[in-house]
């Protein structure tokens, strides 16, 4: 019983990745139909572009997470690697405040952001995709990232180039 709420847990914890990857999918055979229609049949989707717009927001959104929690996310170690032990401990603690004031900081932006979308009623021109919807992952992602960020540093995740450093 405990391995199948494990395997539950797993595929929550993946729930990011996995919309990334839907979303990126519906995003490649739409772009691929896209060109088909409008060079073979000459009939052009005039919705793409939204729905491709739509699409990326989503992506990076939902992917921003997963990278946070595999060491993914855009990092510069090279000038805290090149500190004392002691210090690099101090700088640990200064980069994790200042990550989670920069992500809090976003969240608390895209709320008002999101807000605004809602009262304005704003929505795409073709397919009235409301914008709140397209950009309201943002406020959900924020929060994966701070989670993801600490459980990188519970687990002591490392950014890929700093594994391969250790391992040659």
């Amino acid at each position: 019983m405990q391995s199948k709420n494990k395997s539950r847990l797993s595929w929550l914890g993946d729930l990011d990745i996995i919309v990334a990857a839907a979303v990126l999918s519906v995003l490649i055979v739409l772009t691929f139909m896209g060109v088909i229609w409008r060079y073979l049949f000459k009939a052009p989707f005039t919705w793409l572009e939204e729905v491709q717009l739509a699409c990326m927001v989503w992506i990076v959104f939902a992917a921003a997470g997963a990278a946070f929690r595999t060491g993914n996310h855009v990092a510069i170690e090279m000038i805290v690697d090149m500190m004392p032990p002691k210090i690099q401990k101090v700088m640990e603690v200064v980069i994790s405040v200042v990550v989670v004031a920069v992500i809090g900081y976003l969240f608390k932006q895209s709320i008002g952001f999101i807000q605004m979308f809602l009262r304005s009623g704003r929505s795409t021109s073709m397919l009235k995709i409301p914008y709140a919807g397209i950009y309201g992952i943002a406020m959900v992602s924020y929060i994966d990232m701070i989670i993801s960020y600490f459980y990188s540093l519970a687990k002591g995740v490392k950014s890929e180039a700093k594994e391969a450093a250790c391992n040659e």
